[in-house]
């Protein structure tokens, strides 16, 4: 049985609460699960105490019988301490898009032409 620490969500629309669950990673995200290992409310601000709650000794139990943590849970546990910290890198996600590229394009081209139409009419006096 493959097993997960993951997030299942509460709370009303618009409104989110999570458990922090143990749970069967073949069950659905909200369904059933083995045992309610925390809570977090990501509502709260980030240096609220009651943010992120985790049962740090049933967490650890569950990572001990080969439980992989989702990789906001992995993040929490990052946090806290309890597994090291694994290096992320998205090279992508600092490129512009598609669009924003050609406009950076167009936008460099009018520049060059501007340039070399500045620099045409300040040899023309020159010369007379």
């Amino acid at each position: 049985m493959a097993m997960k620490i993951r997030l299942a969500r509460g709370g009303s629309k618009k409104r989110p609460f999570y458990r922090v669950v143990a749970a069967d990673s073949r069950m659905p995200r909200d369904g059933r699960f083995i045992e309610k290992l925390g809570t977090y409310n990501p509502l709260l601000p980030k240096d609220s105490e009651e943010r992120v709650k985790l049962d740090m000794e049933r967490v650890q139990y569950w990572l001990d019988q080969g439980a992989q943590p989702s990789d906001r849970v992995s993040r929490f546990l990052e946090a806290a301490g309890v597994i090291a910290k694994k290096e992320r890198s998205n090279p992508q996600k600092a490129e512009p898009g598609k669009k924003a590229q050609e406009r950076a394009e167009e936008k460099a081209a009018k520049a060059a032409e501007a340039a070399e139409a500045a620099a045409e009419a300040a040899e023309a006096p020159a010369e007379e």
